[in-house]
């Protein structure tokens, strides 16, 4: 009998963040992971982080907006047993009437039509495996909105939609579909990039509150999920830091910024 091959997960936007941090922990759990973002310098470092530990990992690099691109990589893989769609991001916060079409176009392309790309190219893939998962990382902004947060809100509800919607087709076929929604957390680039690289503003966002989450929280959240038994699919799971309550309800301590 032969012996059975190391899992391979797909990571997008696995150059920093909870991308990163789920590569990481995705090769700490026995996966080959492949890394995959637009810049090189970044998954190259991650990588060669993760075989300095002992893991087995790959990077390409990848704009998951690019169609042709995508199928490229797709066919440069042989296997594929987990995709965590994690590229996308934030940009800008104007309010409606103010808004930039070009954000919104942007934060749709990265966070839905990126997640459909990847998806769409490596399913075959994943349903050849026997037993695949894809994973969706979305937002609480995909079921609250807020004053600021159209375009984004409106993207991440796009990606809701394509997780519930994907479950269901694939219902009856080896391939279980994973959404995790994120409140709060603290990475090094989410709000640097949203208020278009005003440190003030950005670090702002998290001012008074009592452990934000972080991306090794995210990280250990989607390992979970993908190590439940095959039979086991989580379908959505809301993880935020204790000291949010709600999307507007957040406990500030006495010092924060009023």
């Amino acid at each position: 009998m032969s012996e059975a091959r190391q899992p391979v997960a797909v990571v997008t936007g696995a150059g920093s963040g909870i991308g990163a941090a789920t590569s990481r922990r995705l090769a700490a759990e026995g996966h080959h992971v492949v890394l995959a973002a637009r810049r090189s310098h970044r998954i190259e470092a991650v990588a060669k982080e993760i075989r300095a530990q002992g893991g087995s990992a790959d990077p390409h690099t990848l704009d998951v907006t690019d169609r042709g691109a995508v199928e490229a990589f797709a066919a440069s893989l042989e296997h594929c047993d987990v995709l965590v769609n994690n590229a996308g991001g934030a940009f800008g916060t104007e309010p409606v009437e103010d808004a930039d079409a070009a954000d919104w176009r942007r934060m749709f392309e990265a966070n839905v039509l990126g997640s459909l790309h990847v998806t769409q190219a490596l399913l075959p893939r994943l349903i050849g495996s026997g037993d695949g998962t894809v994973v969706i990382i979305s937002s609480t902004a995909g079921f609250t909105v807020y004053e600021g947060g159209g375009g984004y809100s409106a993207a991440k509800h796009g990606q809701h939609a394509l997780a519930g919607t994907l479950r269901m087709e694939l219902c009856g076929r080896p391939v279980r579909v994973v959404e995790v929604a994120p409140g709060m957390v603290h990475t090094e680039e989410f709000s640097l990039n949203r208020y278009r690289g005003d440190e003030e503003k950005s670090a702002a966002v998290y001012a008074g509150v009592d452990q934000p989450l972080v991306a090794e929280d995210i990280a250990d959240v989607v390992a979970w999920a993908v190590t439940r038994p095959s039979h086991v699919n989580v379908d959505f799971l809301v993880v935020r830091p204790r000291a949010q309550a709600a999307q507007h309800k957040v406990h500030r301590g006495p010092d924060a910024p009023r």
